[in-house]
C-alpha cells in the first residue's frame, strides 16, 4: 500500500496542487499541507501524524517562531484582551447586554464601567442603540463573554457611524505600526476606532465618513493583494477636493466627552468618563 496522502488532505508536493499566489501572498484552501520549514504551527492549522494542514481558507504566513494561515473571511471569535465595538441590545437593572458580533451576546456589568451607579439605573447612563468600545475581560468555560469598560481606550462614542468588515481583514485597516489607521484618520480628519470584531466606529464630517467608508471597502476587498497601502493612498488622494488644505495630522486620541446619566440621576465624577482614544 503506497503511503500517499490522507483523504481530504491537499498534497503540495509532486503530483500534489500547486500553491495559489495572489501578488506576494500565497493562498492556501483548507486540508492544504504546508511546508512548514522547521518553523512551529500555528493559528489557522493543524497536525496529522507529522505533518501540518491549514484549517482555514487563508493567506500563508511565515513569521518566526511559527507559521500561520490568516484567515479570509470568518465570524468573530471572542479572545481575552480583544479590543471590540459594540451596541447596547437590551438594558437590565446591573447590566447591558451588547452586541460585538460574537456567537454570544456580551453582558456588560455596570460595575465594569467608570461610573457610580446603583442597582436599576443603568438606564440612565446607556440606552439600546448605543456605541460602546470595550475590552474583552474573559470567557468562562460555558463560552459566556465577560467585558469591561474600564481601561485606557474604552467608553461610550457619540455620534458617527459603525462600519462592519470581516474580522480577518482588521490587521490590514490597522497596518504596520498603526500606518493604515493613521493615514485614514490624517487624510480625512476622522476619528476613527477599530474593534477587533470588524467594526469600526467613524466621526466626522459627511465626506470624511464617506472616503473613510470607501476605504475600508477597498481594505476589504483587496485586502489580500500586495501593494494596499499605495491603493488607499492613491484614493484617498484621488477624492481630496481641490483647494483642501494639505492633510493635517490628527491626534490619535481625541477626546470623548463622558457621558451625563439620561432622565435624571448623580452626575458621574468628572474624571470618571470614557478614557479618550
Amino acid at each position: 500500500m503506497g503511503h500517499g496522502h490522507r483523504r481530504g488532505h491537499r498534497g503540495r508536493g509532486p503530483g500534489g496542487v500547486p500553491p495559489r499566489s495572489d501578488g506576494e501572498r500565497t493562498l492556501v484552501l483548507p486540508g492544504e499541507e504546508i511546508d512548514v520549514h522547521g518553523l512551529q504551527p500555528g493559528p489557522g492549522t493543524y497536525r496529522v501524524d507529522g505533518r501540518t494542514y491549514a484549517s482555514v481558507l487563508g493567506l500563508l504566513s511565515r513569521r518566526p517562531p511559527v507559521v500561520r494561515v490568516i484567515p479570509l473571511s470568518g465570524r468573530y471569535i471572542p479572545k481575552p484582551q480583544d479590543i471590540v465595538v459594540g451596541t447596547v441590545t437590551d438594558v437590565q437593572t446591573t447590566f447591558w447586554l451588547l452586541d460585538i458580533g460574537a456567537p454570544r451576546w456580551a453582558p456588560l456589568h455596570m460595575t465594569g464601567t467608570p461610573w457610580k451607579i446603583e442597582v436599576g439605573e443603568c438606564g440612565q447612563y446607556l440606552h439600546v442603540g448605543d456605541t460602546v468600545v470595550v475590552a474583552i475581560e474573559n470567557i468562562d468555560p460555558t463560552g459566556r463573554i465577560g467585558v469591561t469598560m474600564l481601561g485606557d481606550d474604552l467608553g461610550k462614542v457619540d455620534g458617527g457611524t459603525v462600519v462592519t468588515m470581516s474580522p480577518a481583514k482588521v490587521p490590514r485597516v490597522i497596518g504596520r505600526s498603526g500606518s493604515m489607521i493613521q493615514m485614514l484618520t490624517n487624510e480625512t480628519g476622522c476619528r476613527i476606532a477599530v474593534g477587533q470584531n470588524g467594526r469600526v466606529w467613524v466621526d466626522g464630517t459627511p465626506e470624511g465618513m464617506q472616503r473613510v467608508r470607501e476605504a475600508l471597502r477597498l481594505i476589504e476587498e483587496e485586502g489580500q493583494r500586495s501593494g494596499l497601502t499605495d491603493r488607499v493612498a492613491g484614493y484617498l488622494g484621488s477624492t481630496r477636493q481641490p483647494g483642501d488644505a494639505a492633510p493635517m495630522p490628527t491626534p490619535t486620541r481625541p477626546p470623548f466627552e463622558p457621558p451625563s446619566p439620561i432622565d435624571g440621576g448623580d452626575e458621574p465624577d468628572d474624571d470618571a468618563g470614557p478614557a479618550p482614544f
